[in-house]
């Protein structure tokens, strides 16, 4: 939104004054982020019992005059932004806020949060604990509020139905690890792994929402049960196949538990090393032909949202150039591209209960950032977008390209990094010789980055020739993690011990320039924890302020 419109949401937002769906503070800067969370848990709540699409928690203005009087609230813009991640981090199902408006006026700074409704049938908690809201007080959400969310999907949610006969027998030994594994690692900063680890099954099962007061339930045996188990789910297959096509065939069907066989089914893939740019223009980069974490977030998808009442396979077809991966039903809630910006967050689920469990395991989020994601990652990888096909009824078909269309766009995306979403997308259609509306046309050849005429249009090559260097395109590239981790050992070797806030000053600028802050500090923490994994540094320090030392 710009000013105006801002301005215009925030005058009505006061005239309607506080309910269900709009709270307001003054808010200064040391505003606790846990009466945040328990705010955000409320107002989702409620919008969703509403069936609003939004609620809105403000900032900077009067509860007694009514006006707007400014916040000092997260000056600071990244500082601002984390409070998303923070959010994020203790939801349940994990969610966060679709956006941070701030509105500079006259009067001071505003701040307006815009908190997305709770998924139907998925009450939303904050640190373990549901709220609600009384008309402007802050309360606990009733049982009755509670029931009501929850009878939004109820029988129809084939996911969420108790199998008769299923026991704890039935679950494989190995998947009911890695799910402990996998929910202790989500919610590390509220339970250690150990605590997990102590929980009878039945606890641990109906904490991370895979089984319904101590039943097993379709979405419980899909997950974690055995091979054998399979014939509880009869008729529907339960079942993805792996199946290459080109000069030489093949296949292998993969069936339960899914938590294992979809790292299982990626396994198969001949995901080799290719080299997407020639010497004579730039210095070789080698990249995997497929990323893991975008392929399971594809995989994972299918399994989240199958029509498994369709009783057919997901199917994912590997092709010497690309990867199609199949699953019935049709899209269930708009189209892949509301999606792509990141800014969509889903209201329904076809399968809710499998979609939160599959949430709590760590194998999807339930924000719709999913397939933002999956493009962000491709992007990254100099690699073309993922296509969706809806053509055909009642099934969806996403493609994942494992090659280079045209070498004029991989070379601009190295060169140019602070290119927006929006460009690379259209760019994207411009190598695929897809049609382009006139106003993208128009702004693409304003800033040099296409050239030709209607219908032929291409990417300029000129650009990315103009800016290339060796200096640039390892800045661009980075270095590999073993030099990074060197880097993280020498220092604990000369100094004894160093804290995340000493890692972080040694290598932020070392890393690659295509990465964001955000991700850089992402990158410096799977760093020091895949040393930590290999037994080569430990944490000698509190959790919350950990001081790295060198293992004995």
């Amino acid at each position: 939104m710009d000013a105006q419109a801002l301005r215009a949401l925030l005058d009505n937002l006061i005239e309607g004054w506080e309910n269900e769906v709009a709270e307001f503070k003054r808010a200064g800067n040391d505003y606790s982020t846990d009466t945040i969370g328990k705010y955000f848990s409320a107002l989702a709540n409620e919008a969703n019992l509403r069936n609003q699409e939004r609620a809105w928690l403000v900032f900077g203005v009067d509860n007694n005059t009514r006006k707007a009087v400014g916040t000092d609230y997260r000056v600071k813009p990244d500082h601002l932004q984390s409070l998303k991640m923070q959010i994020s981090d203790a939801t349940e199902p994990s969610i966060t806020l679709r956006n941070i408006h701030e509105l500079l006026l006259d009067e001071g700074r505003v701040l307006l949060f815009e908190i997305p409704a709770a998924p139907l049938g998925l009450p939303i908690a904050w640190k373990g604990h549901y709220y609600a809201r009384a008309g402007e007080s802050l309360t606990h959400l009733g049982l009755d509020k509670l029931d009501e969310i929850r009878r939004q999907v109820g029988a129809a949610d084939w996911s969420a139905q108790a199998v008769a006969g299923a026991t704890l027998d039935h679950l494989d030994a190995s998947a009911l690890s890695r799910a402990r594994e996998s929910f202790a690692k989500k919610y590390a900063n509220r339970f250690t792994a150990d605590e997990v680890k102590q929980w009878s099954d039945p606890t641990f099962l109906d904490r991370a929402k895979l089984t319904r007061d101590g039943q097993i339930t379709r979405t419980t045996l899909l997950l974690l049960g055995k091979l054998e188990a399979a014939h509880l789910l009869s008729p529907h297959p339960a079942q993805m196949t792996w199946k290459l096509e080109g000069s030489e065939r093949a296949y292998e069907h993969f069936g339960l538990p899914f938590l294992l066989n979809s790292s299982g089914l990626y396994q198969k893939i001949r995901n080799i090393q290719i080299r997407i740019l020639p010497e004579d223009q730039l210095l070789a980069i080698e990249l995997a032909k497929y990323d893991q974490k975008i392929v399971l977030e594809a995989l994972h998808n299918c399994i989240a949202h199958q029509d498994y009442s369709r009783n057919g396979r997901i199917i994912v077809t590997e092709y010497p150039d690309r990867l199609v991966l199949e699953n019935e039903g049709s899209f269930f809630e708009g189209q892949p591209a509301d999606y792509i910006s990141g800014s969509k967050t889903p209201r329904r689920y076809r399968n809710p209960f499998l979609a939160q469990a599959m949430a709590e395991l760590n194998m999807i989020d339930t924000m719709g950032y999913g397939i933002h994601e999956m493009h962000l990652g491709q992007a990254r990888r100099f690699f073309p977008m993922p296509d969706y096909d809806l053509s055909e009824p009642k099934s969806v078909k996403m493609t994942i390209h494992g090659r280079v269309v045209d070498q004029a766009y991989s070379r601009l995306l190295i060169q140019k990094t602070d290119l927006a979403l929006e460009d690379i997308l259209a760019l994207d259609r411009v190598q695929k010789k897809l049609p382009l509306d006139a106003a993208m046309v128009k702004h693409l050849r304003k800033a040099g980055l296409i050239e030709g005429r209607k219908p032929n249009l291409y990417v300029s090559a000129s650009v990315a020739k103009a800016t290339a260097s060796k200096a640039e395109y390892i800045r661009t590239r980075g270095l590999d993690d073993g030099h990074y981790k060197q880097l993280i050992i020498d220092l604990l070797t000369q100094f004894g011990s160093a804290s995340r806030q000493d890692i972080d000053r040694l290598l932020l600028s070392k890393l690659s320039d295509a990465l964001d802050e955000q991700q850089k500090l992402n990158k410096v923490g799977n760093l020091l924890t895949s040393l930590r994994r290999a037994g080569r540094i430990t944490n000698s320090g509190p959790r919350k302020a950990p001081l790295w030392v060198l293992a004995e």
